[in-house]
């Protein structure tokens, strides 16, 4: 389990978001990544004042070291914006120790590490395991390692990369990850046994709106109708995602049939690109940044993004357990907490710079900078020789709204993937926690919605959450269709 990003907030040789220019042993190595590599955190409580800031290291083991350790940090990094650069050279230019002698003598620190205490409860396990897939939509359950939103309410979390989401699903399943980074449909489906074992999951925040994207071969410049793709080979990262079901809306809207008229793959996002060169899909429905490489390896072009197909639609988001959130409340709690503010701070334009650099190395999204700040910022280049300004080609928004969780239903049951009566509104419900990421949200400071349903129009045709089974039965494409 890493807990490098609990380092010592108060030297000035050791880079807290742990890049290439971080001095701690692991990142000066560039051997494995092993526990003895990561021990060199230092615990910290501000209001005692120790001597010095250079005491010998001691990897914090309880939850209660860990918070305290978190909380230390947390203020610094805060004092200083977040500002990496600000901290180290301050703690260079005046030492540790008085670093810390001059924040307590001005911050109440017993009193936030209290308030923080009796706010949140100790977490009953501190030392979690979340897994990701490697796309631009999971920037908060990422970016929150690097920039320390876990360690601020008191966990140690090992972000885990995973190869595609069917790996994520299972993982879940057996445990082996206390959370996830899951797509919006997947706990729907994994709670109603579809593709798996029936297991209760929960959806209490949502990662990202907006943020994919078709793009199409190069070889296919010509073909900007969908009426024109007959035959095409479209990659898809799972059959239980936004991608597939916008996808299929999309060209069915064009008057192909999805199941007949094309072929639909699942291909995990990492290798969405390399099968693209190859000829073995003419285009797909992505995640990014795969969308935008493509187009920085001048392989293919944005046909269209999905905002412009459903503006505001949901795509990835955190989901975990349902025993996991009552076997250990606290810790599910600090953990949905971390993910709610990571999540706000990453839907203000003007930190996209600063996330896509923390999401870009090889442990995380391992692309290049430029790529996700295109993505991030949404100033890019669109492979048709033109250079877009769109703010919001991704946003990032938490709270997980039950009219998505009923849309999302209705797509299952028009293309087969789910059979016979459905309560639509009561599974969403079930799954879909919106109750509890709107606590958060006001905890944090933040306005949340005092609804949990709304109409959308997808392509010009108006959704109705009270409605769904018409809305099924309303399209002239679809397996489920009546």
């Amino acid at each position: 389990m890493s807990v490098k990003s609990l380092g010592d907030p108060f030297s000035g040789d050791t880079d807290l978001r742990h890049s290439k220019s971080c001095g701690c042993d692991m990142c000066a190595s560039k051997g494995g990544h092993h526990q003895s590599d990561h021990d060199h955190g230092v615990k910290h409580d501000l209001s005692t004042m120790p001597a010095h800031s250079d005491m010998a290291a001691k990897t914090p083991e309880s939850s209660e070291e860990i918070l305290d350790r978190a909380i230390d940090s947390a203020i610094v990094r805060s004092v200083f914006g977040h500002n990496e650069i600000s901290r180290r050279s301050f703690a260079k230019m005046v030492g540790g120790s008085t670093m810390m002698a001059a924040l307590a003598s001005v911050l109440p620190i017993d009193k936030v590490k209290a308030a923080i205490l009796d706010d949140l409860g100790t977490p009953e396990k501190s030392k979690l395991n979340i897994g990701f897939v490697p796309i631009t939509c999971a920037t908060p359950i990422i970016m929150a390692q690097p920039m320390g939103f876990y360690e601020k309410y008191g966990l140690d979390v090992d972000v885990i990369k995973t190869a595609g989401w069917a790996v994520a699903r299972d993982k879940s399943l057996n445990n082996e990850y206390d959370a996830s980074h899951m797509l919006t449909p997947m706990p729907l489906a994994i709670s109603m046994g579809a593709g798996s074992t029936a297991t209760p999951f929960l959806m209490p925040a949502v990662e990202n709106i907006n943020g994919q994207a078709i793009v199409l071969h190069n070889d296919h410049l010509d073909k900007r109708d969908p009426r024109q793709w007959k035959g095409f080979k479209f990659g898809v990262p799972f059959e239980y995602s936004m991608h597939n079901f916008l996808l299929r809306y999309y060209v069915a809207e064009h008057g192909l049939d999805p199941d007949k008229d094309i072929q639909i793959r699942v291909v995990p996002p990492p290798e969405m690109v390399a099968n693209l060169r190859a000829g073995n899909l003419d285009g797909y429905l992505s995640p990014d940044p795969f969308n935008q490489r493509a187009v920085w390896e001048k392989i293919g072009f944005l046909h269209t993004l999905t905002k412009d197909i459903w503006e505001g639609h949901p795509c990835c988001a955190f989901a975990c357990s349902k025993a996991f959130s009552e076997e250990l409340p606290n810790t599910y709690g600090a953990l949905l907490k971390s993910i709610v503010d990571a999540t706000q701070y990453a839907a203000k334009p003007e930190n996209r710079k600063e996330i896509s650099a923390a999401i870009a190395p090889a442990n995380y999204l391992n692309q290049p900078v430029p790529v996700i700040e295109q993505v991030l910022t949404g100033r890019y280049a669109d492979g048709l020789g033109e250079v877009k300004n769109v703010p919001d080609r991704i946003d990032f928004d938490p709270f997980p709204w039950h009219s998505m969780g009923v849309w999302i239903l209705t797509q299952m049951k028009r293309w087969g993937y789910i059979e016979g009566d459905i309560d639509y509104k009561k599974i969403a419900e079930e799954v879909y926690v919106a109750t509890d990421c709107a606590k958060v949200m006001k905890d944090l400071g933040y306005e949340a919605p005092t609804s949990t349903y709304k109409s959308y129009t997808i392509m010009g045709k108006t959704f109705d959450p009270d409605q769904p089974e018409a809305y099924v039965n309303s399209f002239a494409i679809g397996k489920g269709v009546s």
